[in-house]
C-alpha cells in the first residue's frame, strides 16, 4: 500500500524496512568505536538511549521535515543522519571509557574476515546510495556510479599517502581508504557527476588518512570510526556546496548553501558529541557498564556469552 507521505511510488512498508536499515547500521558503527570496553547490558541501554535521543531526532531534521529540512540542508543517504551522528557520538563513548586494557597489536584478528566484511559493506553501501532516489531511474544510475568511482579514487589515494608513510602497501589500509571514500560521497551522492565524485573520493581519503593519524595518537578508536566515518561524513556533507551540479538533483553550489551545510553539519556533531556522553553517564548511572581488565583478557565472547570463534573452530575440526 502506498503513502505519498513517504513515497508516491513504493509501498510504505518498502520505504519503512529502507529507512530501518539506515536505522539499524548506525549505533552499531558507533559501537564499533568502543569495543571490547562495555557490558552487552550496558550496550543494551546506550543503543536505545542513543536512538530514541540522537538517531530518531537527527533523521527527522535533516529528511522528516525538521528544521534542517526546511532551511534547505540536503544530505543523501545519510553522511550527517549516520557518519557524523555515530563518528562525532563515538568520540564520546570512547573518552567516558577509557582505552582498551587489552589491545591487539598484530593488527585484525582475521584479515579475510576483514576483506570479506568490506565486501559485504561495499555491496550494501551500493544499495543505500542509490536507492536513496526510491527508483530505479537516472538519479540511481548516477548516485550509483558516484559511489563507485568515489570508494576507488579514495583506495588509490589512501594507498599512496601509506605508501610514503610507511614505504610498504597494506591490504588492510586499501580497505580503510576505500571506507573513507564511501563516507564522504555519501551525503552528496545524488547532487554531483562522477567526475566530481572522483575528486571528492580523492579528497575525502586526504581528510581522513590524517585524521585516522592524530586520533590514533589520543584516542583509542577501534575502528577508526571518528577519522573516516566522522570526518568523511562532515567533509562530505560540506563538499555539496563546492561541488553540486542543478542539473543532476536540482541543489546548486553557492555560498548560501555552503552556509546553510556548515551550520547543520556543526549542529548535528556537536550535538551528538554532548548528548551522547550524557547518554554514557545516564547508563552507567543505572548500572556499571564498564568492563574490568580481567574481564577484557579473558574476552567478552567467552565472558557474556561462554563461546568464542576458536570453540566452533575445534568443533569443526573434531567433526
Amino acid at each position: 500500500m502506498l503513502n505519498p507521505a513517504y513515497s508516491s511510488n513504493l509501498p510504505f512498508l518498502s520505504f519503512f524496512m529502507y529507512q530501518l536499515m539506515f536505522a539499524i547500521i548506525t549505533a552499531p558503527l558507533m559501537t564499533g568505536a568502543f569495543a571490547d570496553r562495555i557490558k552487552i547490558s550496558g550496550w543494551i541501554k546506550v543503543l536505545i538511549l542513543w536512538m530514541l535521543l540522537i538517531y530518531f531526532p537527527v533523521a527527522h531534521w535533516v529528511w522528516g521535515g525538521g528544521f534542517l529540512h526546511n532551511m534547505g540542508f540536503v544530505d543523501y543517504a545519510g553522511g550527517a543522519v549516520i557518519h557524523i551522528t555515530a563518528g562525532f557520538g563515538c568520540v564520546s563513548g570512547v573518552l567516558f571509557l577509557g582505552q582498551r586494557a587489552v589491545k591487539n597489536q598484530d593488527g585484525p584478528f582475521h584479515i579475510g574476515f576483514v576483506a570479506l566484511g568490506a565486501t559485504l559493506l561495499l555491496f550494501g553501501w551500493f544499495g543505500f546510495n542509490a536507492g536513496g532516489s526510491l527508483a530505479a531511474a537516472d538519479t540511481a544510475v548516477i548516485v550509483f556510479t558516484n559511489t563507485g568511482v568515489a570508494a576507488a579514487s579514495a583506495m588509490i589515494v589512501w594507498t599512496i599517502l601509506y605508501f610514503f608513510e610507511k614505504k610498504q602497501f597494506s591490504f588492510l589500509e586499501m580497505i580503510i581508504g576505500t571506507v573513507a571514500g564511501l563516507a564522504t560521497i555519501t551525503p552528496c551522492s545524488g547532487y554531483v557527476t562522477p567526475l566530481s565524485a572522483t575528486l571528492i573520493g580523492a579528497l575525502g581519503a586526504i581528510v581522513c588518512f590524517f585524521a585516522v593519524l592524530i586520533e590514533r595518537k589520543y584516542i583509542d578508536d577501534a575502528l577508526d570510526v571518528f577519522g573516516c566515518h566522522g570526518m568523511g561524513g562532515f567533509l562530505g556533507t560540506l563538499l555539496v556546496d563546492i561541488f553540486a551540479n542543478p542539473e543532476i538533483n536540482g541543489i546548486s553550489a553557492g555560498l548560501g548553501q555552503f552556509l546553510i551545510q556548515l551550520f547543520g553539519s556543526a549542529i548535528i556533531a556537536s550535538y551528538s558529541i554532548v548528548v551522547t556522553y550524557i547518554i554514557f553517564f545516564i547508563a552507567d548511572k543505572l548500572g556499571t557498564i564498564r568492563v574490568t581488565k580481567e574481564m577484557q583478557e579473558h574476552g567478552l565472547d567467552d565472558t557474556f556469552f561462554h563461546e568464542n570463534f576458536s570453540d566452533y573452530s575445534n568443533s569443526n575440526k573434531n567433526n
